[in-house]
């Protein structure tokens, strides 16, 4: 993954995918921001959808995108979707990933009752 620059980090982690804004886990922590490159005042963020079908994607592209122009020595920003790399749960910073649940496929599970009882201690 391409690093992200501090600043831009830090400018994004307050933008909330709403899905895990109560959770307090940003689009940073949740590893929705790609990449963030900056050519004289103009940035280019790339940003993963968890789902091609998120109904909240245009509000959080808005929100990133005016996070990045009120940083210092940006004048605009495009942000863009990417749709050539899907995002999963390895792209999830390690408190994101204690703080979301992920059960597994069902396929994975032979016993679902063993698994229920498992889980619920």
């Amino acid at each position: 993954m391409p690093e992200i620059p501090q600043w831009a980090s830090q400018a994004l982690s307050g933008v909330y995918d709403p899905c895990c804004r109560e959770k307090g886990i940003s689009v940073v922590e949740m590893g929705l921001i790609r990449s963030v490159e900056v050519t004289g005042e103009k940035a280019r963020v790339e940003v993963l959808l968890t789902s091609g079908w998120c109904p909240f994607a245009a509000r959080v592209l808005t929100e990133v995108r005016d996070r990045i122009e009120e940083q210092p020595g940006v004048r605009e920003a495009e942000v863009e979707v990417v749709w050539d790399e899907a995002w999963t749960v390895d792209r999830l910073s390690p408190r994101a990933a204690r703080m979301l649940r992920f059960l597994p496929a069902p396929a994975q599970v032979p016993d679902r009752e063993a698994y229920i009882r498992k889980e619920l201690r």
